[in-house]
Formats: C-alpha cells, structure tokens, sequence
C-alpha cells in the first residue's frame, strides 16, 4: 500500500507544474493591461512605465514566471496589484464558504443519484427506470446557473418571494441560518451534477447484477438488500467514484458561480473581481489553489480505489 501511495503522490509533481504553466500563461492572454485600467484611478500613479516597473511587470514573462514559483515554493501566493493585500489572506477568509457548498452540493448528488440509480437498475425497464432515466437526462441539459436564475427570479415575481442575497450570515451568529442559506445554491448544483453519477450507478450496478457470483447469492436465498448492497454495489464502486472524482472541477466551478448568483462571500466573487480589474497574482492564486484542490481529490479518489479493490494494490 505505501508504494501505491507513492507513485500516486509522485504523479502530483509534474502535474502542479503544468497547471501552474497553464494557470500563468492563459491569464497574460486575457484582452486589457491593468497598468490601463490602473492609471484611470489616479492615485496608482501617472506614468504608465513607472507603474509598470512598481509592479514587476516590466520583466521578461520567464522571469515573472520563476519568480512567482519562487513565491509559491516558499509558501507565497502573491499579493494583489490593487491592494497589496496578500491572496493568501483572502483565500484563507474565502474559501470556507466555497468548500462548504461543493460539498453541501456533491452530499446532494449521492443521495439523489445512487438510491435512484440502484433503484433503476434493480427494476429495469419499468415506469421508475424510466422516469430515472428521464431524470437523468433532464439533470445533464439544464444549466446550473439558469436552474439558480430561475429559483431567485420565479419566486420574487410570481410569489413577492426571494431568497436572501448579499445578506452572509457567520456560523458563529447561527449556525442554522449559516446552513439554511446554502441549501438553494447546493441544490442547484447538485441536481444538476446528479445526471451524471446516476446513469453510471445504474449502468454499472446492470453490468454487476448480471454477474455469475451474484445470481449465486440469489439462489442461495439471500435477501435483496444483502446481495446488492453488499456483493453488487461494492464492486460496481469504483467506476462510480471515478465519475464523483471528475466532476471536481465542476462542483468547484460551478460553486463560484452559485456564490455570484446567490450573493454568498466565497472565492467565486473574489476570482470574477479579480479578472475583471486583471490582477494577475489574485487569479493565478485563486487558479491554482482551486486546481490542488481536484488534484488532492483525484489522488483520494485513486487510492480509494486500493480500499475498494484490494487488487488493485496487488497489480500495482
């Protein structure tokens, strides 16, 4: 087990360093100069190369480059070229919010796409399997953002009804409004990435029950819920949890954007801020810090794959 634990933690290294890569490059590539938009505010300075050089953004990007990963190296995000302020400080002050309803919004997948998902697949072409399938399809056409649009504008019109918007409340304040106030924008996002891990689940519990050790277990006389609880699920898990590890950067990206639409104070309002006024350092954190965080998943997810599957370690 430590040796698959290793080679997966070495394969984070050269990862990190193509993300970086991309993260770096495909930000320089965004249309305005922020020493522009800098210079329209006077008190950032008149003179544009002044301002420039004060930025470090004079240098060759190669060595813009290498000395934002000497930064980084040495625990450095960067600091914002408007305030000064270290991205570290508000990502720290940020990211609770953005974790709290990725993972509000994946609980929701799972207990809408696995029971349901079993569900189709143990009574196969019946009305529910249709219906789940319906659903399925239904989940993966609908955008988040317009399932969110709709759950704030419908209400307000038809029933003078909204939820909050703009109006955080702290979870040491309460706790209970804390949690209630992320439940819409979890149940957006979450229904919507639930189209996915349902048709596998019932795709791949098909593919299990159909297996020679399992109508053994029927025949045997065990009960439903044990054969396929314990003997089909369990080992139609790990493709299934594949698919929860891809849809990372989803649940991710689309918490940023149920935080602008919702109005909550997560990275998602403090990465759009940042692209718009072009500070380099806060979007390249932000990036970055985000892209760990589904490289860190999909490690987890490959060596869940090991407790899973102990043959996995074996072959490795």
């Amino acid at each position: 087990m430590a040796r698959y634990v290793l080679k997966r933690l070495l394969l984070v290294v050269p990862t990190l360093v193509l993300v970086s890569l991309f993260v770096f490059g495909i930000i320089r590539a965004i249309p305005g100069d922020v020493v522009d938009m800098m210079l329209e505010q006077f008190q950032y300075g008149k003179n544009a190369a002044e301002l420039r050089a004060k930025l470090g953004l004079d240098r060759p990007l190669p060595e813009q480059y290498l000395l934002w990963v000497g930064g980084l190296l040495r625990g450095d995000l960067g600091q914002s070229l408007w305030t000064n302020r270290p991205a570290a400080q508000d990502i720290t002050a940020r990211f609770p919010v953005t974790i709290t309803l990725s993972l509000i919004s994946i609980l929701i997948s799972l207990l809408v796409a696995v029971p349901v998902g079993i569900l189709a697949a143990v009574r196969q072409d019946t009305a529910g399997d249709y219906t789940a399938r319906s659903f399925a399809i239904g989940a993966l056409s609908i955008p988040n953002f317009w399932l969110g649009t709709l759950i704030v504008v419908i209400p307000s019109f038809y029933f003078n009804w909204a939820p909050r918007i703009g109006d955080f409340v702290p979870l040491r304040q309460d706790p209970l409004g804390w949690l209630t106030q992320f439940v819409l924008p979890a149940i957006c996002l979450g229904i919507t990435q639930a189209g996915v891990i349902l048709r596998m689940t019932r795709g791949m519990m098909l593919e299990v029950l159909r297996q020679d050790y399992v109508r053994t277990a029927w025949a045997k006389g065990l009960g439903s819920r044990v054969v396929v609880l314990r003997h089909a699920l369990r080992n139609a898990m790990i493709p299934i949890v594949t698919v929860i590890g891809g849809q990372m950067p989803f649940y991710f990206g689309g918490s940023i954007v149920m935080e602008h639409i919702f109005g909550l104070p997560g990275l998602g309002s403090f990465v759009l801020e940042a692209i718009s006024r072009r500070d380099y350092p806060v979007i390249q954190a932000v990036n970055l810090f985000v892209a760990f965080l589904v490289i860190l998943t999909n490690l987890l997810v490959d060596l869940s794959y090991g407790a899973l599957d102990p043959r996995v370690r074996q072959h490795d």
